[in-house]
């Protein structure tokens, strides 16, 4: 499937992954939690009053989120924080047609954005990055024309035109979510402002990321907004209701955690994250046991969660269906382990900022693993890696996995470094300086 990748050359100034001199040692705290943080401001907007969000991310994404939501007619202050955070001060307006949204490449803005845009009277077009463009949105879409709003797109994808009449009839929709759960998220976020409130059912054989869903009604409950949910049906209900304003902070983001604890067990180090929440929705918190299936010793206390590498990794058989954004980094250590992997549950990450499987396979391949695709997923075997320079596919999770390999594989050499910043501010000046205090 390597055809299919939208990589990018190879570039003589690709940024050369650090290798440590021994391991890894240190403190690192991390921005707060981008799909959090995302919600947040969703929320705000809608909210019946003004409210503050602490410690939110300051990144690509949410800036496209904040963009979105202030040309929708949301005043938003912003102050920014230490550490790759951002305090805002958000105050709803009357939504207003926005003209044109750019959602870059940013899943959470192409599909939580439009049903707000559907509120609005007149016409929003949404369009994005040339990747973007390859994204599914198509159940959103046909989930919104059942429900009374006028849309036009190409074919299920964008560019996506919302002409908006100032209100959404809401009431009952099916869709088939299996492509992303986003879709669920989207249009439980503004389904309390619909006329008829939403009663969604998902009528597809799998539903992947699931606890996003829950991080959304968790969120959603927090304003006041109850969802039931019917599991054997697969039906979320919830009727019309006020979003009540609330201030919240933000949690670090314990994905984007992943391969700073993931250094830990490549190099034979121990690494802490300050702030690891001892309850949480978020997918990141699963790290904590797929990282000790793998070897690592993990301990979460008042400190936050420090991990210490076993020195050999094991390989792992795992179902990452409801976390697939922890892959790469997973499949970074699996191509360091000493044993077989297999990633199972995973066939929705070819929907992803790139073909993810398809791109795993072929990055490992490129620095002399052993890397094969499956219907769903991937099977990794142990080999001796060498340097090579590899492509971001302009997806921050492939180059942060790419840069956990090159810490123990010399001349890894990683273009297009720069699309961390979509969702860390400065990942290459963090890694320099954990690698720092090493």
């Amino acid at each position: 499937m390597a055809d299919t990748l939208t990589a990018v050359d190879t570039a003589d100034d690709a940024w050369p992954a650090p290798t440590a001199d021994g391991p890894v040692d240190a403190e690192v705290r991390i921005p707060g939690s981008k799909s959090a943080t995302n919600r947040a401001l969703v929320l705000a907007a809608l909210a019946d009053g003004p409210s503050t969000i602490t410690r939110g991310l300051l990144a690509r994404d949410t800036a496209l989120m904040v963009a979105a939501l202030r040309a929708l007619g949301s005043g938003i202050d912003e102050a920014p924080e230490p550490e790759g955070n951002v305090t805002w001060r958000m105050t709803p307006g009357p939504i207003i047609a926005a003209g044109r949204i750019d959602v870059g490449l940013a899943g959470t803005v192409m599909r939580f954005v439009p049903p707000v845009a559907a509120l609005a009277s007149g016409t929003t077009d949404f369009d994005g990055d040339p990747r973007a463009r390859e994204r599914p949105l198509g159940p959103m879409i046909g989930a919104l024309r059942d429900l009374g709003v006028a849309c036009e797109d190409a074919d299920g994808y964008l560019p996506l035109r919302i002409d908006g009449s100032g209100r959404v009839r809401g009431g009952a929709v099916d869709i088939d979510a299996s492509a992303s759960s986003q879709f669920v998220s989207g249009l439980l976020l503004a389904g309390a402002r619909f006329d008829e409130g939403l009663t969604l059912t998902h009528t597809g054989r799998s539903l992947p990321s699931q606890p996003h869903i829950a991080m959304t009604l968790h969120m959603l409950g927090e304003h006041g907004v109850g969802v039931e949910f019917d599991a054997e049906r697969a039906t979320w209900t919830l009727a019309p209701t006020a979003i009540v304003a609330v201030d919240r902070s933000i949690e670090p983001d314990l994905s984007n955690a992943g391969p700073f604890l993931a250094a830990a067990l490549a190099t034979a180090g121990t690494v802490t994250v300050p702030g690891w929440p001892r309850h949480t929705t978020q997918a990141g918190d699963h790290l904590r046991g797929l990282l000790a299936e793998m070897g690592a010793r993990v301990d979460l206390g008042d400190a936050g969660l420090t991990v210490t590498g076993p020195g050999a990794i094991r390989g792992i058989d795992a179902d990452l269906g409801d976390v697939g954004e922890l892959t790469p980094v997973v499949a970074a250590l699996c191509a360091l382990a000493d044993s077989p992997s297999r990633l199972r549950g995973i066939a929705h990450l070819r929907g992803h900022e790139t073909d993810r499987l398809a791109a795993l396979a072929e990055m490992i391949t490129s620095l002399g693993g052993s890397a094969r695709e499956t219907d769903d997923g991937l099977e990794v075997s142990p080999a001796t890696l060498h340097g090579a320079a590899v492509s971001s596919y302009d997806d921050h999770r492939m180059a942060t996995a790419a840069a956990v390999i090159g810490l123990v594989v010399p001349g890894v050499r990683i273009d297009g470094i720069a699309t961390t910043a979509k969702t860390l501010p400065d990942f290459p000046g963090m890694w320099q300086r954990m690698l720092a205090r090493t």
